[in-house]
């Protein structure tokens, strides 16, 4: 597997299999695969992953790249070992390590990629520290915790020549395809809006943060290395392993956990870049008569953002999202009994001719009114990916195989030249809600003035700057704890 400019040492293992055979005149070897028997993949000729987070979705995870059947688990890395302990016990050659730095350093010759699949605030420093390695990187969505790192890793990736891909495996699949297709066909002429919707958060949000805990940390757990770039602080409860998605300081809230998968059907068959405005309404929480909670450590409860991208006609597209349970209008074509998504989340494309529904993932592709889905017959011009959302994970290894450049390379579903500026795109909507929050004291001393509300946000994209309200660039970027630093690209 190719390694920045370092020399190819997958090509030198697989080629020695090739030429050794005629190396020596007169002397011959049989191919390990013929031994092998039908079927048999040398172990040379695999992808070698060690995998950040190795415990539940890091789990699942590593078990797809490992029945793709071309790739090895040789290295785990969790701060959780009772958590990882499936993962231990599935793959006991597999060396285990807590800290993602030692790992990489101990493991630099043994592995050629690295999985991602940790809390989003330690995504980017995790996979561009192994990029910086010349190491191929998979990481669990939302890419990033921040608009800048997004950009850092989609620059990396380019920079260092290497096969990136982000988990949103929905990307694979055979209905976003179709729907680049009908789009494509003009079914539904020019778009003009998009709805997209969740009923996420399914944890606490909209909450008072609540401090330390005065305990230990669970033996089984290293909360110093578990807060890696955050600030050091003593053990909080409820954060692992799961209710970290409701704070900002560690998670991105509903967009994060679901918007690369909803929001990521509409992104492509519109070939969407950066958005040029953001403007928002939050869900509000009341901890008595007329007292409205301010809780800006937490995500809202609720939220609805939207969105404006220039398109290539020089009109503006409106790109809604909505989350905590909240959804758009039932479309007048759909029928009264029809379910809108698939009823938890959903999106739905307006354009100039007419509309189009799909489900989480881009699953279920509909044109509405649904009556005329039988009657459609366009013809397939995108290649689909062998085990659709399945084979999300199979397509990152074989391209890891292949190699930077390759077609399997040109093929992937969510490489980081996709992926990142759909993360950024997905963060400019946490980027409205915070500016929401911001607040500065009276001057007269009795209260707090909120100037960001009631805005919106206008997005220079290219230099990742809000241009009309400053108070906003300081979530654009974050500060990093002695240790756990962003390297530069």
């Amino acid at each position: 597997m190719k390694k920045n400019n370092m020399p190819d040492e997958g090509n030198s293992r697989r080629n020695f299999l090739k030429t050794s055979a005629t190396a020596v005149a007169g002397f011959y070897i049989v191919p390990r695969h013929v031994l092998g028997g039908p079927g048999f993949k040398a172990p040379s000729d695999k992808l070698r992953i060690a995998g950040i987070g190795a415990g539940g979705k890091g789990y699942s995870d590593i078990r797809s790249f490992y029945e793709s059947g071309n790739a090895d688990i040789v290295a785990l890395c969790d701060v959780d070992p009772e958590r990882a302990a499936r993962s231990i016990e599935a793959y006991p050659k597999a060396r285990f390590y807590k800290d993602y730095r030692e790992m990489l350093e101990k493991e630099a010759d043994s592995i050629d990629a690295v999985s991602v699949s940790t809390p989003d605030h330690n995504h980017a420093v995790q996979a561009l520290t192994a990029m910086k390695m010349g190491k191929h990187v998979y990481v669990q969505k939302p890419l990033t915790h921040t608009i800048q790192e997004a950009r850092m890793l989609t620059e990396a990736a380019e920079k260092y020549k290497l096969v990136t891909q982000m988990g949103n495996q929905g990307a694979s699949g055979d209905g976003v395809r179709q729907m680049r297709e009908w789009y494509a066909a003009g079914l539904i002429g020019e778009a003009t809006k998009v709805q997209c919707w969740t009923n996420r958060p399914v944890w606490p949000q909209g909450v008072p943060w609540p401090g330390e805990s005065g305990k230990k940390a669970p033996k089984n757990l290293d909360w110093d290395l578990w807060l890696g770039t955050a600030e050091e602080k003593g053990y909080v409860e409820n954060l692992h392993p799961f209710n970290w998605r409701g704070w900002w300081e560690f998670g991105t809230g509903a967009l994060g956990d679901m918007a690369c998968h909803i929001m990521e059907p509409a992104f492509r068959t519109l070939d969407l870049g950066y958005p040029t405005e953001a403007e928002c309404s939050v869900g509000s929480v009341y901890t008595g008569e007329f007292t409205q909670g301010y809780f800006p450590k937490s995500c809202p409860p609720s939220s609805h953002i939207t969105l404006r991208f220039k398109r290539p006609t020089g009109k503006d597209l409106e790109f809604h999202w909505m989350d905590g349970g909240i959804k758009p209008s039932r479309p007048e074509e759909l029928g009264a009994s029809e379910q809108m998504g698939d009823g938890g989340n959903g999106v739905i494309i307006e354009g100039t001719r007419g509309k189009m529904m799909c489900s989480t993932y881009g699953i279920d592709p509909k044109l509405l009114p649904t009556s005329i889905n039988e009657s459609v017959n366009v013809a397939p011009t995108l290649p689909r990916v062998e085990g659709a959302i399945g084979g999300h994970y199979a397509q990152w290894v074989n391209a890891c195989i292949a190699g930077y450049g390759s077609k399997e390379y040109k093929e992937l579903s969510s490489p980081f030249s996709i992926a990142g500026p759909l993360t950024e795109s997905v963060l400019m909507g946490n980027l409205a809600i915070r500016s929401y929050d911001y607040r500065e004291p009276k001057s007269e001393g009795n209260g707090y003035n909120y100037p960001g509300r009631d805005i919106k946000l206008l997005w220079d994209g290219k230099n990742m700057k809000v241009t009309n309200f400053e108070p906003a660039n300081q979530f654009v970027s974050k500060t990093y704890r002695a240790g756990f630093e962003l390297p530069q690209v």
